[in-house]
């Protein structure tokens, strides 16, 4: 978002015409940032075989999912919903990867029928995809390393604590499991969770999983999953992607060389790919002066924005109303009847009833979090596309909350 002409813009369109033109609350995302985001990725892992696949939970709109595949990406999908979704967005089933967590072998055996490619991450189902299919439907395996990628607890997913994944430390029962029904193990995989922040820490999982990749002779590909830092705060620090790029993909030819193959480089990002292009957009409905505190009340809650509550997160916020106004201090909330609280003491160029915030980073775990709690309306969501503004989802309704409800008679 840029303030051009004293009018902040989203890759050249105005943000006030699109309140005025779509309401508030508003998603908007813009395709030009995720296209600087997948290239950038791309050009850090040259030299390789490399294939990304867009983690889709991240933002779900159909639109997203297709833009992403213009783009050459495949798809992460970890429900039997985003698979369908993806297939309906024009992705090629082994272009999508299923990697779930706690799902029965029925969702896995409804996803090797929608023929994508299917990735485990528990013995239990693993032992019971072996029973039922053998060598005939290929697996891929998730391995926790047992590492702290970085970031909050609640979104670190390869630590010893973690749900997720097959213990490194339990890879001999694992080969057991394998060789007892005769599977055929075509990629092994990790995800240590959001917010890596240091390269080195990450490089050392990627050495478990290679070495954990040695018991695997008919390997196709090694997924690294993703998890890297994208910044937050002006001048935050973010995951350098080139230096990680760089020593990566070295020790992955020569990975490839001791191996005798030339694997497929694998990864994952979701945040990585929409954080950024990606902002939201609230009205003040109220100013409120207590005896400690000026608040500035929003038309939207943590139904619309789970992240600050639900995970500590930080979203750079600005009044877009009035770009050059004077400075106050302000703890932003929310409509909801809990604490909805979505930055304390923030400086903001001062704030009157009816201006229009603004917060960044909102592409990613944003809208695709939200609810009807307090039977709210989901807001609408626009994406902007070569300079033009297109509205991708509609703001929902009273039908929209009594659709699935049954009506019964007293």
């Amino acid at each position: 978002m840029e303030l051009v002409n004293n009018k902040y813009q989203v890759d050249g369109v105005d943000v006030l015409s699109l309140i005025e033109k779509y309401g508030s609350p508003l998603y908007v995302y813009e395709t030009a940032r995720m296209k600087v985001q997948y290239e950038k990725f791309t050009n850090a892992f040259k030299g390789v075989k490399l294939k990304i696949n867009f983690a889709c939970k991240a933002l779900t709109n159909i639109n997203i999912l297709k833009y992403f595949r213009q783009l050459g990406a495949g798809l992460d999908a970890v429900s039997i919903q985003e698979i369908q979704l993806s297939l309906k967005a024009g992705y090629k089933p082994k272009d999508i990867i299923f990697t779930p967590n706690c799902v029965s072998i029925n969702e896995i055996k409804e996803a090797v029928d929608l023929g994508v490619r299917i990735n485990i991450d528990n013995l239990s189902i693993l032992e019971q995809f072996g029973h039922i299919y053998s060598k005939k439907i290929p697996v891929c395996i998730r391995i926790n390393p047992h590492i702290m990628g970085g970031g909050h607890e609640k979104i670190s997913t390869g630590h010893i604590d973690s749900k997720f994944g097959i213990s490194v430390y339990q890879v001999p029962h694992l080969l057991r499991v394998i060789k007892a029904n005769d599977m055929v193990v075509e990629g092994v995989h990790m995800h240590t969770g959001s917010d890596i922040l240091d390269a080195d820490v990450f490089l050392n999982g990627t050495e478990i999983l290679m070495d954990v990749a040695k018991n695997f002779p008919d390997l196709e590909y090694i997924d690294f999953g993703s998890g890297f830092k994208v910044p937050y705060k002006p001048d935050d620090i973010q995951t350098d992607i080139d230096d990680l790029g760089n020593k990566l993909v070295k020790r992955f030819k020569d990975f490839c060389k001791e191996y005798g193959k030339n694997l497929t480089l694998m990864f994952e990002p979701g945040k990585f790919m929409v954080s950024e292009s990606g902002y939201f957009f609230a009205r003040v409905n109220v100013v409120k002066q207590t005896t400690a505190t000026v608040f500035a009340g929003l038309d939207t809650g943590l139904n619309h924005l789970i992240r600050p509550m639900f995970y500590d997160a930080y979203h750079h916020i600005v009044n877009v109303s009035k770009p050059h106004a004077n400075t106050r201090i302000y703890t932003v909330v929310g409509y909801i009847c809990e604490t909805d609280t979505f930055g304390w003491n923030r400086k903001l160029n001062e704030v009157t009833e009816g201006d229009i915030l603004a917060f960044y980073n909102a592409g990613a775990y944003c809208f695709a979090m939200a609810s009807n709690y307090n039977s709210r309306f989901r807001p609408a969501e626009v994406l902007i596309h070569e300079k033009k503004d297109y509205l991708i989802r509609h703001r929902e309704t009273l039908e929209d909350l009594l659709k699935n409800q049954v009506e019964i008679e007293f």
